[in-house]
């Protein structure tokens, strides 16, 4: 079930549900996903769906990794992007491979350590990891030409808006954990913050605080 026909089969679904941009689907082929989840639920790896990471915590769907990816790189080459929610660090690695350089920022440190192994293990080498309260971004390094949230945010964090530089570009998951939850992309334009609310999603919580 990690086979590359089993990959290629992902892939052929994944556009014939719309994503289009050839990159991102071929970066999402070659990406073992399996290496990303338990064992246990490696035969799993490869089908359209979010799956369990412990810390009630999952790894998103193939689909909305490529949906967030494509939204993100829709006006060109990105050198500089904030991740928030490292996670198991299969949206890290996917973006990892379509941009200059990843600054990751995870609450959970057990998961992010997890995730840096994997990483290092695929020779990705251009992430820069920050464990930390992903609700203030990375301030330090900011601004960043480019933010993903990989959790639903009750609202969208005005400290990320604060490190999104100008014609940046943000993909947010927004809403309450129980009720509805929206993508939204956030352009900042020389007139402000425009932002585009596109589809229904179901995240798991943006949560504040640092947990090892």
């Amino acid at each position: 079930m990690t086979s590359q026909r089993t990959r290629e089969r992902l892939v052929q679904r994944l556009s014939e549900d719309g994503l289009s941009n050839p990159r991102v689907l071929d970066v999402i082929l070659r990406t073992p996903r399996h290496l990303f989840v338990d064992e246990a639920l490696a035969h799993r790896a490869y089908e359209d769906t979010a799956l369990p990471i412990g810390h009630n915590q999952t790894i998103s769907q193939p689909y909305m990794v490529g949906r967030m990816t494509e939204l993100l790189l829709s006006a060109g080459p990105l050198d500089k992007v904030l991740e928030i929610g490292t996670g198991c660090g299969y949206q890290t690695a996917v973006l990892a491979q379509l941009v200059e350089r990843v600054f990751t920022v995870e609450r959970i440190q057990a998961l992010q350590d997890r995730a840096k192994e994997r990483l290092q293990q695929l020779n990705i080498r251009n992430v820069v990891y920050r464990w930390a309260d992903g609700w203030t971004g990375w301030n330090a390094l900011a601004p960043y030409n480019g933010i993903l949230v990989t959790a639903a945010a009750s609202e969208v964090p005005q400290a990320l808006l604060d490190q999104l530089a100008p014609g940046g570009r943000m993909v947010i998951p927004v809403g309450d954990e129980h009720g509805e939850q929206r993508l939204y992309l956030i352009e900042h334009t020389a007139q402000g913050f425009v932002r585009h609310e596109l589809d229904p999603v179901r995240f798991v919580p943006l949560l504040t605080g640092a947990l090892q």
